[in-house]
Order: structure tokens, then C-alpha cells, then sequence
């Protein structure tokens, strides 16, 4: 693979945030969804050069009790940036319940994927909430890694207005993490994604290591990993598509 210049990196992603503000949204706020981990910690920093800090939300978002929101806080305060906590806990126990009875009279019930993704979902409509309230634009903090598999909920966090990251490999992010001076910690934190109790490597069945470097050269030694990163892609290209619309046919 190429040497990755994280600086260089940083500082293009720097300018872009700011020209994508400038024609989308001159003077408007960056929000983003802090959690905790590597992704929302590199576009909070990211951001925080591009427009400042007084232009930058966190929103830190726990389903009922969060175990590591010490850790939004800590990125938080590293870089005093304005923020508020909405939980969501209420919100999501009584939207499963409505749903489940629901389901019922249908004789269904409410799928274990359901309730992986409704608490995603929650989050982003909570982040639209925040935006439209304070004159901001939403951040997307998915990165290339999640991006090429589909480790996203769709209308969750493969949502946004505009996305850092969405370019840039785990193992990239990671190198313009540390470019940032964010605490190490949660730069280098194994991902998870909250909900399951599972690490994303456990979920995906392979490394974010195998991932970065096939997506980055074309090679992987497994077969098997080759395999089920192709299938995962191909079956979740929709995800990063625009929605096919019907188009009248003409005379």
C-alpha cells in the first residue's frame, strides 16, 4: 500500500469541510452524534478546525444508561465544544412497544434486526431535531470500511448532510486521528456498535485490517473473508445509492 500522509489528508479534509459549508450552509453549525469512538471523535476534531469550535454541537444520545459516555465526555471537553444529551431511552422502549402490539394483531413480532436498527434511527431523527433548531448541518460519521460492507443502519448513521470520513479506510482514520491530537484511547477504541454487545469485527467475521487492505489493494489471502467482503458489498451497494425513482417513458 502507499504511505498515507495523514497530515496531508487532514488538512484536505479541513478545506473541504469548510468549501462544503460555505455553498451548503454559510455561517451554519456542524452536529454531529458523539459517541465515544474513533469515527465521531475524528469529524467532531475535524470540524473543530474547519469552522471552530463555537460552530461545532455534540450530541451525546444513550438508550436509557450509555457505559462508556465518559468517553463522549472526555471527547467533549478536549475540545470545548458547545454540546447537550438527549436520551433516547423512553423514546425507543415506548416506539418498540407501540410497534410490537402492532406486529401482533399482524402475528408478527418485532424482529431482533428491529431492535438493532429502531435505536439508530432514533438517534438521527434527535440529530435533525438538534440541526434544524440551531442552524446546523448534520455529519455523517461512517467511513469508507463501514461504507464498502454496509455496517450502517440506513436512515440511522449512513444518514447526514455531508461525511469526512466517507473517503477514508479505519486504518486512515485512525492516522488522522492521531494528526489531530485526540486522546489516543479513542482514537485506537475497538469498535463497537453499541447495540448488541458484539465488537464490529465480531459482527462483520472478518478484520478491519483485511478490509482496509483489500479495499486499498485489491488483495486479501482468504478466501473465505474475500468472499463474504464481496457479498456483503455487493448485497449493500443500494445503501450508498440514491433512490431509484420511476422516470416517465416518452414519446
Amino acid at each position: 500500500m502507499e504511505t498515507f500522509d495523514a497530515k496531508k489528508v487532514k488538512d484536505q479534509v479541513v478545506e473541504w469541510i469548510r468549501q462544503w459549508f460555505e455553498e451548503n450552509g454559510p455561517g451554519c453549525n456542524a452536529v454531529i452524534g458523539i459517541s465515544g469512538g474513533k469515527d465521531s471523535s475524528v469529524v467532531a476534531g475535524l470540524c473543530v478546525e474547519a469552522l471552530g469550535k463555537d460552530r461545532v454541537i455534540g450530541v451525546t444520545m444513550p438508550n436509557g444508561v450509555q457505559p462508556d459516555i465518559d468517553d463522549s465526555m472526555r471527547l467533549i471537553n478536549h475540545l470545548g465544544i458547545r454540546h447537550c444529551c438527549v436520551n433516547i431511552g423512553e423514546t425507543s422502549a415506548a416506539l418498540t412497544k407501540a410497534v410490537s402490539e402492532q406486529l401482533a394483531t399482524l402475528g408478527a413480532e418485532v424482529s431482533s434486526q428491529t431492535t438493532i436498527n429502531m435505536p439508530p434511527r432514533l438517534r438521527m431523527t434527535t440529530l435533525y431535531a438538534v440541526s434544524q433548531s440551531m442552524n446546523g448541518r448534520v455529519a455523517n460519521t461512517c467511513n469508507l470500511s463501514e461504507d464498502w460492507v454496509g455496517y450502517s443502519t440506513r436512515y440511522g448513521d449512513a444518514a447526514g448532510d455531508f461525511s469526512p470520513l466517507g473517503g477514508l479506510c479505519v486504518c486512515e482514520v485512525i492516522a488522522v486521528g492521531k494528526e489531530l491530537g485526540l486522546p489516543i484511547d479513542l482514537v485506537e477504541k475497538t469498535p463497537s456498535d453499541g447495540l448488541c454487545g458484539k465488537t464490529d469485527e465480531d459482527n462483520l467475521g472478518f478484520t478491519y485490517a483485511a478490509l482496509d487492505r483489500y479495499i486499498l489493494t485489491g488483495e486479501c489471502e482468504d478466501p473465505r473473508v474475500k468472499a463474504l467482503i464481496d457479498d456483503k458489498h455487493r448485497k449493500n451497494l443500494f445503501k450508498l445509492k440514491p433512490i431509484p425513482h420511476f422516470e416517465k417513458i416518452k414519446d
